[in-house]
């Protein structure tokens, strides 16, 4: 395969991976202030026009940072009782925040238009559904469980938690619990 220096700026070996692999690696390093279409190529070796084929804009690099992170959470297993589903989702929004610090805060910025980001709010929500919790009240606890999820890992991926291991494992037990017990709150037998 060649590098991208032996591709020349502009050329079309280029795939839609390789440029959101150089757009997570310029964030994870510099930050996403950092991103733009001609830092991207610049790590490519190609010419920023060369990407809008791939991404379209930097909005686009950005909802393709997103897909990256949500295709990283673990797949829903319908096969498991709702509670274990929800919890190992949490767990894997974690571990998601813990690898990718510097850009796990777009889950927050970037609205639900991708096919990643669809995909994982209908796996919460059939998991709603699964635990009997009626239709009209599917969508905002949804939202609720993503945004605490999502705020508490990126809470401790961005250092905000002090303590011990153990303490910080404890405050995320304890949201599970309080979670499952909202889900339960509104279950139909």
């Amino acid at each position: 395969m060649k590098t991208p220096a032996q591709r020349g700026r502009g050329t079309r070996g280029l795939t839609r991976e390789e440029v959101l692999d150089a757009t997570l690696d310029l964030a994870e390093e510099r930050g996403l202030d950092a991103v733009s279409m001609r830092g991207v190529a610049d790590r490519l070796g190609v010419t920023p026009m060369a990407l809008y084929r791939y991404v379209g804009d930097k909005q686009g690099l950005l909802d393709g940072l997103v897909e990256r992170l949500i295709r990283e959470l673990p797949d829903d297993d319908p096969a498991l009782p709702w509670q274990d589903r929800l919890r190992a989702f949490g767990t894997g929004v974690r571990e998601v925040a813990r690898r990718h610090p510097a850009v796990f805060l777009l889950l927050f910025t970037r609205p639900t238009v991708t096919g990643e980001a669809r995909r994982a709010r209908d796996a919460v929500q059939a998991m709603l559904r699964s635990a009997g919790v009626p239709e009209d009240v599917v969508p905002p606890l949804q939202r609720l469980l993503d945004t605490i999820g999502l705020g508490l890992a990126a809470s401790e991926a961005n250092g905000r938690f002090t303590g011990t291991a153990q303490d910080v494992d404890r405050v995320f037990d304890l949201a599970e619990d309080l979670l499952v017990a909202a889900v339960e709150r509104y279950a139909r037998p």
